[in-house]
C-alpha cells in the first residue's frame, strides 16, 4: 500500500473491503479491492481469491474495468483497478425518475459488448447486475466485480456452484441444475428490466415467493412506451428455458442493437471483437458501413 494514499472506503462484502486511494506515482484515483484472510486461507481458497486477478489479468476492452496490478498486504489480497467516477448502475437507476429507451438500448449494448467478450473467453460473469455495473464520468458502461467468474475449459461446459446475487440468479441455479453462459443472460435480462422499470424484476417478501416467481418467470409487464422490439427481447431473455435464451452474439445481431455498436467501438475493435465467421452486419455511421458476413 506504499504506492497509494487511501482516500476513503466506498464499500464492504462478505470477502473484504473497497477502497479507493490516489496513487503517488501517478496522482489518478484508483479502486483497491482488499479480499482478507489470505495467510489463514487453505491453498484451494488462495487460488480461488488470486482468481478474479487472473481473469481481470486477461481482461482488455472498452467496456470492463480495467485492471492495473495487485499485490498481498498483511495477509490481504490486494486488486488495483480503474475508478469509475460515475458510480454504478443501481445508483443511478434509484435516483431516476425516468430512463429514455436511447439511454437504455446505449447502455444495453455496451453492457453486451463486455458480456460477449468474455464469454468468447468461456468465462461466466456468474453475478451480473446493476451493482456491478460501473458508470465513467461521461456516462460509459464498465462491467466489474469478477469475484465470482470461472474459466470454463469449453463453451459446452455446466457449472453446478449455486453463486450470485438472489434477485438475479436464473431458475436452473435456483434448482440446482448444471447451467452454463445463459444464466448471464438471464441476469442481463433483469437488469434490462430494472433500467426500463426501476424496479427488480422479481420481488417478494421471502427467499421462498421469490423463488416461486423466478422459477416461473412472474414478472409484472413493461409500460408499452417502451418499443415492442424491446419488450419482446426481454421476455425472450427472461425465459424460463435456458436453451430458448439467446446468446450475446445473437442479442447484438438484431438491427434496433447492431446499428449501435459504431457508437462505441472503433472498426479496429469490432474487427478483433467479432471475427469473419459472425454473421452481423453493424449498417452505417455517417458514410462509413461495416459488414461482417458469416
Amino acid at each position: 500500500m506504499d504506492k497509494y494514499e487511501m482516500v476513503k472506503k466506498i464499500g464492504k462484502g462478505t470477502f473484504g473491503t473497497t477502497i479507493l486511494v490516489k496513487s503517488k506515482e501517478d496522482e489518478q484515483q484508483y479502486v483497491i479491492k482488499e479480499i482478507h484472510g489470505i495467510s489463514e486461507m487453505s491453498t484451494e481458497e488462495r487460488q480461488k481469491a488470486q482468481q478474479e486477478v487472473e481473469v481481470l489479468s486477461n481482461m482488455s476492452h472498452p467496456f470492463i474495468v480495467q485492471y492495473k496490478e495487485y499485490f498481498e498486504d498483511t495477509s490481504c489480497l490486494c486488486i488495483v483497478m480503474d475508478y469509475c467516477e460515475g458510480g454504478d448502475l443501481s445508483k443511478k437507476i434509484k435516483s431516476q425518475e425516468h430512463f429514455s429507451e436511447e439511454r437504455i438500448l446505449d447502455w444495453f449494448v455496451q453492457i453486451c459488448l463486455a458480456l460477449k467478450h468474455i464469454h468468447d473467453r468461456k468465462i461466466l460473469h456468474r453475478d451480473i447486475k446493476p451493482q456491478n455495473i460501473f458508470l465513467t464520468k461521461d456516462g460509459t458502461v464498465q462491467l466489474g466485480d469478477f469475484g465470482v467468474a470461472r474459466v470454463l475449459k469449453s463453451t459446452g461446459d455446466l457449472a453446478t456452484t449455486q453463486i450470485g446475487t438472489p434477485l438475479y440468479l436464473s431458475p436452473e441455479i435456483w434448482e440446482n441444475k448444471p447451467y452454463n453462459n445463459k444464466c448471464d443472460i438471464w441476469a442481463l435480462g433483469c437488469v434490462l428490466y430494472e433500467m426500463c422499470t426501476l424496479q427488480p424484476a422479481f420481488k417478494a417478501g421471502s427467499m421462498g415467493e421469490l423463488y416461486q416467481k423466478i422459477n416461473h418467470g412472474s414478472y409484472s409487464s413493461v409500460s408499452d412506451h417502451y418499443s415492442q422490439e424491446l419488450r419482446s427481447l426481454l421476455a425472450q431473455l427472461l425465459d424460463c428455458d435456458p436453451e430458448k435464451r439467446p446468446s450475446v452474439s445473437s442479442i447484438l445481431n438484431r438491427p434496433f442493437l447492431c446499428c449501435r455498436i459504431l457508437k462505441f467501438l472503433t472498426p479496429q475493435i469490432i474487427a478483433q471483437e467479432f471475427g469473419p465467421e459472425e454473421g452481423v452486419i453493424l449498417g452505417s455511421a455517417g458514410k462509413q458501413t461495416i459488414h461482417l458476413y458469416k
